[in-house]
């Protein structure tokens, strides 16, 4: 006796292998990531702020994140990652270093990395107003391997940094929520990567964090319209709490982000 499967069991039956391979590709996250709990505009800059304080040590090879801004060779990264090197490149993997020029800014955590070698650059948005308990997404290289982390708005923050150089700026702070499986502990390395809002455009960059209060801290887009004042929108695509470990992924590939070395003799 033959037996013949119903067209609409094979319909279902594709339906289910296409949901579950799509789930085998979506990144993992590491604890329970809840659905954005949007409040009010963030608020203009106040003497209340809640002030974050960094003692800034002698300066000592390390590693950070960059990303191309431009399409003249034009890298961002935080300043405290490459400043006081006597060396400064982008490891572009396979044993190669790209070697850069360096300028820092004097009153933000912002440092500019001049490159010939050119990449797509992260489109980003520095004048729309940003609401509390909006998404952030974290790209770069914590702990010198791929990582990223999401994190929700918290609101305006001040940092003073103190020590080998004394700064004082707004900084935008954020409470993780997320991140990709097996990355533990400290976000270290992932200083100077591209921090982008849910329609995939550039806000910020990481500038310190709190593992143990589970902050992470950003410039601010204003202090960011001083190095980019052309606001760009080309390539940008919404991130999602699922998908923004494909799109960092993606990314590094590409290497619009890449990783930073800071060589001090």
């Amino acid at each position: 006796m033959r037996f013949r499967i119903p067209d609409w069991a094979i319909y279902f039956l594709i339906v289910f292998l296409f949901y579950i391979n799509a789930a085998k590709s979506t990144p993992e996250l590491e604890g329970s990531v809840p659905p954005p709990d949007l409040g009010p505009m963030m608020p203009a800059e106040s003497p209340r702020d809640t002030t974050v304080l960094v003692e800034m040590d002698a300066p000592a090879s390390g590693i950070g994140t960059a990303f191309a801004v431009d399409s003249s060779g034009t890298w961002l990264t935080a300043r405290h990652v490459i400043d006081g090197c006597d060396q400064v490149g982008l490891n572009l993997g396979g044993g190669k270093l790209l070697k850069t020029s360096a300028q820092i800014s004097t009153n933000t955590d912002i440092g500019i990395l001049k490159t010939k070698w050119t990449r797509e650059p992260l489109p980003s948005d520095l004048n729309s107003r940003r609401q509390i308990g909006e998404r952030g997404y974290f790209f770069g290289f914590p702990q010198g391997r791929p990582g990223e982390a999401v994190a929700s708005l918290l609101g305006r923050h001040r940092l003073m940094v103190r020590g080998r150089y004394r700064t004082e700026e707004a900084i935008l702070a954020w409470t993780e929520v997320g991140r990709t499986r097996g990355l533990r502990g400290s976000l270290g390395g992932m200083s100077g990567g591209p921090v982008l809002d849910s329609d995939g455009e550039v806000i910020g960059i990481v500038a310190a964090e709190s593992p143990r209060r589970g902050r992470i801290y950003s410039v601010a887009p204003r202090s960011l319209g001083d190095v980019l004042p052309q606001r760009i929108t080309d390539g940008a695509d919404p991130i999602t709490d699922i998908s923004y470990g494909l799109r960092a992924d993606r990314m590094r590939r590409e290497r619009r982000i890449a990783q930073v070395i800071c060589v001090v003799n």
